[in-house]
Formats: C-alpha cells, structure tokens, sequence
C-alpha cells in the first residue's frame, strides 16, 4: 500500500530561530494526514479544539504500507518517530526526486512551486501561512481550515508523485530513476542520521568559545597596528570591506555609483587593467592634528566641501580633546596590490574575501613582502576565527538541545552536484586537517564510547583517475604515491616554499575547472605541470566540454545527470559555465554517488545495534561506538572497505578499476583521533 503523509507541528522560536523540529519540549504534533488510493485520513492530536485521536488508527495504516510518500520527508519520519510511531519501509520524497529530474539546475523545491511549475492542480491556499503571520501557534488556527490545508498537501503531493513517475518514464529521464531510487534510500539513512543527534560537551564548546574570542581581540589589536604603520593616524574597519580594500590596494574608486557597470562584458587583460588605474585613486596615509594624546584614533573632524572645518568639530572619543582632522602624507598607503582580474571588482572597490586575500597572502610571500605577508594572514585568520564563532560555536550553541544533542540536518537538494549540504548549523564546511579546536566539543553519547571516522582517502582524484582512465593518475595509486608531497614540491621548486598541508589546496583544484590564471608563478607552473602530467585528465575535460556543445548534457557512471543546454559556444569555441563541466562529474560522483551510497550501507549494516551514523562531512562518515561494540563496528568498516569494488559493481553495474580506501581513526572526541590499523 502506498501512503502519502504529510504532518502540521507547532515550532518554537528560540535564540532568533524557527526550531520545527521534534526535539524541542514544547514543540507539539499537531495533525498527521494520510492518503493511499482515494482514502484520505486527517488525525488530530493536540489541537485546541480539544481533539485527540488515538496513536493506534494511524500505526494501523503504517503497518500496512509498503512506500510511504511525503515532500521533505525526512522532517515528517523523524515527528513519526520521535511520538513513538513505527515505520521501517522504503520512502519516496518528491522534493529529491524533482531536484534530480531538474540534473543540476537550481529550481525552488518547496511544493507549491513544483505544483505550479508542473501545472498541477492545487486547493492549497495562504491559510496557514497567513494565520502565522497574525501570531497564531498552529494548533490555534482553527481546526477545518487546518485539515482542508494539510488535505491540500496531501493530493498535491500525490499528483507531483504521479507526475514525476511520468517523466521518469520517457525516453529522455528514463536513467534518471536509478538516482532517484538511491536518493530516496539516502533520505531514509539521512532521517536516521538527524535523528540519532551527535552529543555535544558544552563545557568543551565554552572553552573553545572563550579561546576563540580572546584570539579574535588579539587579531584586531595587532591588525589595527599595523593598519595605522599602513595606512597613517586614520582608524580602519575591519568589518568594512570597503575599508579593507583601501589597505590592501591602495586605491578607491572615484564614482562608486557607475564604477561596477564599467568592468561588463568581455574585456582583454590590459583594457581592465587601464580602466581599473583611470577610474580609481591612490589613497595616501595620514596624520591627524589636534588630538596629540590619542594619536587620531577618536573621530574625524570633518570639513566642507572648501576645506574649512565646521564651527563645532567633533570630539575625540578617547580622550574628549577637540576632534581629529586627518591630512594626507605624501606617502602612497595601504600594501599597493592591483586586483587581478575584473571578477576582484566589487560595489565598494576591490575583492576582500577569504579566497582573494589568501591569494594575495602566497604573492606576497613568492615576492619575500613580509609586512604584507603578515598583515593579510592575520586578516585571514580573523575573518575565519569570526567566522567560527558565528557558525559554529554560536550554531552549535542555537541548535543542541537540552539532551545535549546536536541533530545534525543534511539534504541532497541544495548542491547542484548532489553532494550533502548541512543547515542548522551547516556542518559542511568545517576545515580540514584535523586540527579544528570545535570538534573536541563533539563526544560519545555512550559512557566509555568512542567516535569514529571512516574517510576516503584521495577520493576526488581517484575519481578523476577513473572517469578519465588517465593512466599517470592509475598508476600513482595503485603505488601509494603522495599527491600532495609533489603539488609542495613543484610549487616549492618553483621559488616558493609550501608545506604539503599548504598544498592541498591546490592538489586537486584542477579537477574542479581551476586554471594558473591570477595565482602567483610557482603556483601556476603546478597547474601547467598538472595539465602536462595528468593527459587523460585533460582529454577527459575536453571530452566533457564535447558532450556538452554536441548533446546540453553530461551523464555520470551512476547515470545521474546534468542539464547543460543553457550552455552557449563563446567566440574562441568554449562553452560557458566551463568550470562547472569539469567540476560537476568529479564532485558528483564522488560525493554525490559514492559516499551517500557507502553511507546507506553503513546505516543498514548498523541496524540493530546501538552505535549509530551521527555525521558525515564531505567524504567522511562519523560514527558513535557504544563500548561494547566497539569491535564488531570496526569489523563493518572493515568490511566495507574491503568491498567497496563490489558495492559499487551491486549498485550501478560498474567496474570501478581504481582502488578505493576507507581511512578509520577513533577517539574520546571528533578532534583527538588515532588511526585504526
């Protein structure tokens, strides 16, 4: 028996978020709908009007299912669960399949836009939506109108299901359903996943916290002192980017309101670079007057446009003298770097982003500029301790709950390329290396139990080597050979010295569309020797832009695929949205075939036992051992590394002739990990 469901719950809001989940204590289920044929049931659990079905009714329609069907299903399993409801079937989730039907393209995935982007029929109307907006709790809004919402969810659904069924039947998206079939294992694994929460230490997380912030004081002490050796007397702020862009360029645009329309369109190397120096001016450093206690670090004292100061000047913050009045030296300010290329020109001036400035960072050392150096490093790593304080700490903080569990949310239908992104808090993006303080935070649930890490090792490349059959890349890993020792290497021989953690970052860029193109001489002689040494990757990447010009689309192993029809021949004969030919079968493939298989095989081979999927990041899977598991789970990781040729011949029929490899290490917590042997 197929079932469509469909669930309404309260949420709270709590720290300036929307909390929907069922872990909240004062979240409640509300109403449970059902459809399966033209029987439709709407069960009422705690609604004011003071009606209350009995849990037996609807177990009773979920011992008889066999698909049960829902948009964004993994919210309605895991209300279904967590009020003691039993369902262990399979599941189809419209919301996934209809991303994957779209092969790469973005669309809005929420059901009224997929209802009305496949003319479909729907009586679903803004009730809910506008009585939220009143204030109205959702067991307030009044029962009928309530239902007649959640009826409307539930034949919408259906119909987007039959619909999708429909197209997965044609010629053109028949291939697709293999995609669709394993996502929709992933959502039930995923469900399990966010389910099962990671624990975390939240005396662990406090004093990360504390570290961090006492870190992020330091930065901007030393960053504003050197922003006044660079700049002169006038105060700089860190948190504007426009401000930023005066140190690190030196220059600032003269008409801000025309200055990004003149970098459109196609331009030569030498005509941005004319119109970037014509339309812009050096900044120069300068000292203030008036203010000799302080320096000039209070206020401006501004003046008129005749350069005669306003009757009542501005005080000086610090010291409460008369305020600042800051001149321009004859000495040019700021590190004098000029942007690379017309993609660095933003609204206030020039780029400022992580990407940009540590670039900047690796021309500043190739070319021995210490000071530079120095200043765009510590810039670097305020914006990333920042950055952790906001999304991590302060995320963790948000969304663990009273139990001390984070329930980690991941989805498929984000990335273009299938690969699992993370919300509340997105976990996605933690640095590698295993050296982020945060992960010290997360620990076994289970007295005397561990975590473990299961991780691919190399799998991008191993990829690449295997989608293009390169015989160099074969041949080096069948061998065990470093690939990131020889990316430090040639950089290093090249004149500038990196360490192969420095080097990781360029290893692999190259298979993601990356080019020498704004990266300093030795950097950019790696990805011409990468080019040269890697042939069949390269072959590969023209084959790829081929398909795409002779057919609009690339199809994967798996037989997922990737929509590029609105892709158009440039003048010198390649394709837009070139980076993202070559980008989309390695990250896809790898992240969004291989590891969310390897993760459901996990999931069900864990069954039964009370260690449990907690996380996974990227091409790893995390793992939270009870003590008296401990072996028979490092026997399933063995297993599975053991058979990953295998699972993957079982899954899609392919002969994947490059050796793949799960890397375990377990420990206390998700930072001190020691490898398994």
């Amino acid at each position: 028996m197929h079932v469509v469901l469909d669930v309404e719950n309260t949420v709270t809001e709590r720290n300036g978020k929307g909390h929907f989940d069922p872990f909240e204590p004062t979240n409640e289920l509300v109403q449970v709908g059902t459809l399966y044929g033209t029987v439709e049931n709407i069960f009422t659990y705690n609604h004011s009007c003071g009606i209350k079905d009995k849990p037996e009714r609807l177990q009773n329609i979920l011992d008889k299912t066999t698909l049960l069907i829902g948009h964004n299903i993994v919210h309605d399993l895991m209300w279904l669960w967590e009020c003691g409801f039993k369902y262990d079937g399979p599941v189809y989730d419209t919301m996934v399949a209809e991303s994957v039907l779209h092969r790469g393209i973005k669309v809005p995935l929420s059901l009224g836009d997929c209802a009305e982007r496949n003319e479909l029929e729907s009586q679903k109307g803004d009730t809910l939506h506008n009585y939220l907006a009143l204030g109205y709790s959702v067991r307030d809004i009044p029962h009928d109108e309530l239902s007649f919402y959640l009826s409307g969810d539930l034949h919408t659904t259906k119909a987007l299901r039959c619909h999708q069924l429909a197209r997965l039947a044609t010629d053109e998206l028949s291939q697709l359903t293999s995609t669709v079939d394993l996502c929709n294992r992933v959502t039930r694994t995923l469900a399990r996943l966010s389910r099962n929460g990671i624990k975390v230490d939240r005396a662990v997380l406090d004093l990360v916290k504390q570290e961090y912030i006492e870190e992020k004081q330091a930065l901007k002490d030393e960053l504003d002192a050197l922003s006044t050796k660079f700049m002169g007397d006038v105060p700089i702020n860190l948190n504007s980017p426009e401000q930023v862009s005066t140190v690190i360029y030196s220059r600032k645009p003269l008409n801000k309101a025309k200055w990004p329309e003149l970098f459109e369109g196609r331009l030569s190397k030498a005509e941005y670079r004319n119109i970037a120096a014509s339309n812009t001016v050096q900044v120069y450093k300068k000292r203030a007057v008036k203010c000799t206690i302080c320096r000039g670090s209070g206020r401006v004292w501004k003046t008129k446009k005749d350069g005669s100061p306003f009757k009542k000047p501005n005080r000086c913050q610090k010291c409460d003298a008369v305020g600042c009045l800051f001149i321009n030296t004859p000495e040019i300010a700021g590190l004098k770097f000029f942007p690379l290329s017309k993609d660095w020109v933003t609204a206030n001036g020039f780029a400022t982003g992580k990407d940009h400035i540590s670039l900047l960072a690796d021309i500043a050392r190739g070319h021995k500029m210490v000071d530079a150096e120095n200043y765009l490093r510590k810039l670097q790593r305020l914006n990333a301790v920042e950055s952790y304080l906001s999304t991590y700490v302060a995320g963790i903080e948000n969304y663990a709950k009273h139990d001390g569990l984070l329930h980690v949310q991941l989805t498929q239908v984000i990335t273009s390329t299938g690969r699992f992104s993370g919300r509340s808090p997105n976990m996605q993006n933690m640095p590698r290396g295993g050296t982020f303080p945060v992960k010290r935070c997360f620990v076994s649930r289970f007295e005397g139990g561990e975590l473990l890490e299961a991780d691919f090792a190399q799998l991008e490349f191993r990829v690449a080597a295997f989608l293009s059959q390169d015989a160099t890349a074969m041949q080096e890993i069948e061998e065990g050979f470093d690939v990131h020792s020889y990316t430090a290497k040639v950089i290093t021989d090249a004149g500038e010295p990196t360490s192969r953690q420095d080097a990781k970052a360029h290893t692999f860029a190259p298979l993601y569309g990356a080019t020498g193109y704004g990266r300093t001489p030795p950097q950019a002689r790696y990805y011409e020797q990468f080019i040269e040494k890697y042939a069949g990757i390269a072959a590969y990447h023209k084959q790829l832009t081929r398909d795409v010009l002779n057919t609009g689309y690339i199809t994967l192993p798996s037989k997922r695929q990737y929509d590029f029809s609105h892709s158009v021949r440039r003048k010198d004969g390649t394709p837009t949205h070139f980076t993202q030919i070559k980008n989309y079968p390695v990250q896809g493939f790898a992240t969004g075939d291989i590891v969310p298989l390897i993760l459901t095989v996990f999931d069900n081979m864990l069954e039964g036992m009370l260690s449990c999927i907690v996380n996974s990041v990227h091409d790893s899977i995390v793992i939270d051992i009870h003590p008296n598991e401990k072996e028979a789970v490092l026997d399933i990781v063995q297993y599975i590394n053991t058979n990953l040729k295998k699972i993957i011949d079982t899954g899609w029929g392919i002969d994947i002739n490059v050796p793949l490899l799960l890397e375990a290490k377990t420990g206390p917590n998700w930072l001190d990990m020691k490898e398994v042997a």
